[in-house]
């Protein structure tokens, strides 16, 4: 069983900025992959950002963020975060954390997906 919990949401203005964590608890020793996607009603689920444990940490970002918002993670707390500056109204939407951890007895690539239930994370005077 695997639990992720997603906290700092809100309401912002135009310009601002907002942090976003994402806890992650239960039966894992390691995680692989963790990444912040984010949808809105008429969308698809577009990746914002994210970062591989197996890939010496590499990231990605959604074109429309780069520049503006940063992933980061702690490996202790199994804890990720991100930083978004110069909010825009676009960036609007329900933010949903992501990991893939080490499953052998999974099909290959031998990972399991889970999912947080989301955030909202509203831009608007």
């Amino acid at each position: 069983q695997v639990q992720l919990v997603e906290s700092g949401g809100g309401l912002v203005q135009p310009g601002g900025s907002l942090r976003l964590s994402c806890t992650a608890s239960g039966s894992f020793t390691t995680i692989h992959y963790m990444a912040w996607y984010r949808r809105t009603p008429g969308q698809q689920r577009e990746l914002v950002a994210a970062i591989s444990n197996i890939e010496n940490g590499k990231t990605n970002y959604g074109e429309s963020v780069k520049g503006r918002f940063a992933i980061s993670k702690d490996d202790a707390e199994n804890t990720m975060f991100l930083l978004m500056s110069s909010l825009k109204p676009e960036d609007t939407g329900k933010y949903y954390c992501h990991i893939r951890v080490p499953n052998p007895t999974a099909s290959y690539p031998f990972e399991s997906n889970f999912w947080g239930q989301g955030t909202q994370v509203t831009v608007s005077s």
